[in-house]
């Protein structure tokens, strides 16, 4: 349901472009420590936050936009590890999901642009290299990525089916020819593969050539193999994840902990997807995030299939994901929204970002005043990436005329009725 509250008005320069070095003045916004504050920002950055009302923007320079947030909750923006750009947005499709580039393109662009109003400022798309896909789709969305620049951050993660035996000299080949046109993480799904570990250790050995990080997909239902690719993994820099691990929690309890303590000793981040996975409805369920927190090892939530076959009604939005990590899954609000974006930003290899000065400015200032409230019924929000306002959602409640609204001074809008 919609929230009732007036919306901010249009900062005064928000046209798409790069970081904007003028001041941005956010007034009245509420951190989640209870603090009503004012917060600047300039050149891509948060320059300063005092208490409501003792900023100017800009201080001694010419006074920048003003967005009132008054009723806000500001948060640090979230980011996407886990998405699928090249299939995105498919579900309605009539026959084969189409890889020509521009359809591609299309539905990357779209799909980025949707996130962005959910509030996700920097994504990370998985891409199908290889068989009849060849380059052709990730090439489509490097060419949204560029698209987007100045809105949001898409870095791409190849994917080939096979990597090992006769079979995967060319799917290796191609692999190796993603990564020097411009992807920038290595990955898979070593499940598919005749030989998972061999997989596992062609696409280790691509990233250590290139320095790139790993992202590989996996059920992780085998504790042995798991095993193994965390003895592989341990100390490769600047990072592997796994996800989605829904069979992780269908383990024994004993078996599950073992391999939760062996992934945290590696330094491997597992990527849940809590809004349903990306490889068909027989494979649903989430990792079993309060166990492997619990071991240490650093887990982020991601959204999964956008509204293609795996998913059609999937949402991209984090909050939802935040949500169900909650409500779900027995995460305290202020964790499960960390999960998808304090820990979500470390798993892309992200700056952090605090509402503090001398931070990048990736911010989502969501209606309400408590973060439980805003995973709740964050209808509303407004989205800062690089210090400039991208996209914002107004929602507002109305109720007919009543003797109830009238009594108790139900919110509505406009001049006319509903009807």
């Amino acid at each position: 349901m919609p929230d009732s509250q007036p919306q901010p008005p249009q900062p005064s320069s928000s046209s798409p472009g790069p970081a904007d070095p003028s001041p941005l003045l956010l007034c009245g916004a509420r951190l989640t420590d209870g603090r009503t504050v004012d917060v600047r920002l300039g050149g891509g950055r948060i320059e300063a936050v005092g208490t409501a009302g003792s900023l100017a923007a800009g201080g001694t320079r010419a006074c920048g936009a003003r967005v009132d947030l008054g009723g806000y909750l500001l948060l640090p923006a979230p980011a996407e590890p886990h998405t699928h750009a090249d299939t995105a947005l498919s579900a309605d499709t009539e026959g084969p999901v189409s890889y020509e580039p521009r359809d591609v393109q299309r539905r990357a662009t779209e799909a980025a642009l949707l996130q962005l109003g959910h509030g996700t400022t920097a994504v990370r798309a998985h891409v199908r290299v290889g068989d009849v896909q060849g380059l052709g789709a990730l090439a489509a969305v490097l060419q949204a990525r560029r698209a987007l620049r100045g809105l949001a951050e898409l870095t791409t993660v190849a994917m080939p089916r096979v990597l090992t035996g006769a079979a995967g000299a060319d799917g290796l080949a191609m692999l190796r020819d993603a990564v020097k046109m411009g992807a920038s993480v290595v990955g898979g799904r070593p499940d598919l593969d005749p030989d998972p570990a061999g997989y596992v250790e062609a696409v280790l050995e691509v990233a250590s050539e290139h320095g790139c990080p790993v992202d590989l997909h996996t059920d992780a239902g085998d504790p042995a193999r798991l095993a193994r690719l965390a003895a592989m993994a341990g100390g490769l820099r600047p990072g592997v994840s796994l996800s989605p691990c829904g069979d992780l929690g269908r383990l024994p309890s004993e078996v599950a902990s073992r391999t939760a303590d062996q992934l945290a000793a590696a330094g491997v981040s597992v990527v849940c997807l809590p809004q349903g996975g990306c490889g068909g409805v027989d494979r649903r369920g989430a990792a079993p995030v309060r166990l492997l927190r619990a071991a240490g090892v650093r887990v982020a939530a991601g959204s999964g299939a956008l509204r293609d076959v795996s998913n059609p009604v999937g949402r991209g939005d984090p909050l939802e994901a935040a949500f169900l990590l909650a409500s779900r899954y027995g995460l305290a609000p202020e964790e499960a929204y960390d999960a998808v974006s304090g820990s979500a930003r470390a798993v892309l290899g992200l700056p952090e970002v605090r509402v503090e000065a001398g931070f990048p400015a990736e911010l989502l200032a969501v209606r309400g005043d408590r973060l439980a409230g805003a995973l709740s019924l964050g209808y509303s929000r407004v989205v800062v990436h690089q210090g400039r306002v991208v996209a914002r959602t107004s929602a507002v409640r109305e109720y007919c005329s009543s003797a109830a609204s009238v009594e108790l001074g139900l919110p509505r809008q406009g001049r006319g009725e509903v009807s």
